[in-house]
């Protein structure tokens, strides 16, 4: 952990560049290039600076200011990382906390320069900031990156080897995936496509990396033609046979640092199709081409899994499960015997996927949190400061694997020692509106923020509610947070929202008692056809997680006769189809844990 000393320091090096400019205000990103959710060491510039460890947040410093803003998954976590540092926790999302753009228009004086890293600034939110400044003629500055210029030790850029997803595990070759974009764009009167999203990219070309922590993706931009790709990565990453085989699909590659200068090479008129959303402002200064915005693509394409993709994270979860009766199964013979703590727990989870066919890494950092740590929604135990697991509560345990055919994601509660009867009814909650999403039935194209209600409902009904969504899409061997779809009240109603057949979400509903427990409980689910009448095409939720769930956590005389037999129904699934996977130990817990109520 850095020391407020270093923080202080580097801030007071940073304000200095910004009196040398002229600056009034810094707003420094958790961003990339590539709109990142994990970011290369490279562009960690917010935590580098701030000392707050949290995946996301926006730091802004003044002359006499310094405020961190993060959402509500990591309010706690950045009351501690922060306390005693000079930098203020500005909570996004409270009704009485204005966002970034709006604080700075409403702070600052009239005509005041803000900066901002034009790279890891993307064009949506430059258009919703420059309404917010505008009226207070702000001048936002883009090409300036005044935190490199004092971060003398910056690490570089990755530069791990690119490799194929091939088949039977890539169900999509290469070929239709680019044709299936190339539609896209001729809807839309695009020439050329641009795309700096790893996720995008990685899936168009049927191609992997790591250059991203748990995301198996690697660095690049892509420039898209109705005949040609251009593929901009560092030549070292390519070997000579990779090279041969992708140009023999029309696919060119060109260094990483050629990406500025090749949208230079667009002709005036030739139409561009980027995502406002997932491409930076600096990356279009050099272009001459008329500008469209749409979104990606492939995102839309890649969110709605296949048949054969299905099936094969059917047999991925088969596999997760497997591993998860291992680990439940040492950790329930171990409690009590050895010394085991939050940081145990993910050394040992990792390392029972790690036996599993097919399994490339963790799809993010194990959340193991006892009692009060599991408030803290994305909390992480470090050397410095976990728990042990001992005495009476309730362990939260968020994990997931990445494999050839998917990717996983599941939260589940454990009993230690005696739960308490409020924890048990809390725990019941969080269960039954997992439950109550799990069974929905709903039109097809519904948009996924309608869907959250049913999944809070129960929570409500006590007048307790969660500060995250409910549901994120899941990538195919791909990134564990995906889009379009989010079930999340809170998010605006799109098109691109609208549920269709093939996509992967989570349904994770939670509680969170600050100084006390933290509540949730994971399944992923796919939309798959519940049945067509003269009112359309109906989904269904179809549950892919495979792990029982703990009974010792809930009060089961309060679940209704429907929930207990759906989680009867769910137990027996996972039983009939994990047994063959698993002896000895973990198929003992297995069985008791899959009992009947």
């Amino acid at each position: 952990m850095v020391s407020h000393a270093s923080i202080e320091s580097r801030i007071r090096a940073v304000r200095e560049v910004m009196a040398q400019e002229k600056v009034d205000a810094l707003a420094v990103l958790t961003a990339d290039p590539h709109m990142s959710e994990y970011l290369p060491s490279h562009w960690q510039a917010r935590a580098w600076l701030s000392g707050f460890a949290g995946s996301a947040g926006t730091l802004v410093l003044t002359s006499d200011f310094a405020g961190l803003w993060t959402d509500s998954r990591y309010w706690e976590q950045a009351e501690n990382d922060l306390r005693g540092s000079g930098i203020v926790t500005m909570r996004a999302g409270s009704t009485d906390v204005p966002g970034v753009s709006e604080w700075l228009a409403d702070n600052l004086r009239e005509g005041a320069t803000i900066a901002v890293d034009g790279l890891t600034l993307n064009v949506q939110t430059r258009r919703q900031w420059e309404k917010a400044l505008q009226p207070r003629r702000m001048r936002l500055r883009t090409e300036l990156d005044l935190v490199g210029r004092v971060w003398t030790d910056r690490p570089p850029l990755p530069r791990a080897p690119i490799y194929q997803h091939l088949p039977p595990f890539a169900c999509r070759s290469r070929v239709e995936n680019i044709g299936a974009v190339r539609q896209a764009m001729a809807k839309r009167g695009a020439d050329w496509h641009w795309m700096s999203s790893l996720d995008d990219i990685a899936w168009t070309l049927n191609l992997r990396g790591s250059d991203v922590s748990y995301n198996p993706v690697f660095l690049a931009h892509a420039l898209l033609s109705m005949d040609a790709v251009q593929l901009f990565v560092a030549a070292d990453q390519v070997d000579e046979q990779l090279v041969q085989e992708l140009a023999a699909d029309g696919i060119t590659i060109r260094d990483y640092a050629d990406a500025h200068s090749a949208l230079s090479e667009l002709a005036d008129g030739e139409v561009l199709l980027i995502d406002p959303a997932r491409t930076t402002v600096n990356i279009l200064q050099s272009t001459q081409a008329r500008i469209i915005e749409d979104i990606n693509p492939a995102q839309l394409l890649k969110s709605r899994k296949t048949e054969a993709e299905l099936e094969q994270v059917r047999a991925t979860m088969e596999q997760d499960g497997a591993a998860l009766c291992e680990f439940f199964a040492w950790l329930e013979g171990a409690l009590g015997k050895e010394r085991i703590s939050e940081l145990t727990i993910d050394e040992k989870i990792t390392a029972a996927r790690a036996t599993r066919p097919h399994f490339v890494s963790p799809s993010f950092s194990t959340i193991a949190a006892f009692n009060a740590n599991a408030a803290m929604p994305h909390y992480h135990a470090t050397p410095e400061s976990h728990a042990l697991i001992e005495g009476d509560g309730l362990l939260l345990i968020d994990s997931g694997g990445q494999y050839l055919g998917g990717t996983t994601d599941i939260t589940r509660m454990v009993a230690i020692g005696q739960p308490s009867e409020e924890q048990k009814r809390d725990v019941t909650a969080v269960l039954q509106g997992m439950i109550a999403l799990s069974r929905a039935v709903f039109p097809r194209g519904m948009p996924a923020p309608m869907l959250d209600p049913l999944a809070r409902a129960p929570l409500w009904r006590r007048c307790v509610d969660f500060g995250h969504g409910t549901g994120h899409g899941v990538g195919y061997f791909m990134n564990v947070h995906e889009g379009p779809q989010s079930i999340s009240y809170r998010t605006p109603i799109s098109p691109n929202a609208a549920m269709e057949p093939g996509m992967i979400t989570s349904n994770e509903p939670g509680l969170y008692r600050p100084g006390k427990w933290g509540i949730r409980i994971e399944n992923l689910v796919a939309n798959t056809v519940a049945g067509r009448s003269e009112f359309g095409e109906f989904l269904r939720f179809e549950t892919l997680t495979l792990c029982p769930i703990d009974v010792r956590c809930i009060d089961v005389q309060s679940l209704q006769d429907d929930e207990r037999q759906w989680l009867n129904d769910y137990h027996a699934e996972v039983r009939q189809r994990l047994s063959p996977h698993v002896q000895g130990a973990a198929r003992e817990w297995l069985l008791r844990h899959t009992e009947p109520l």
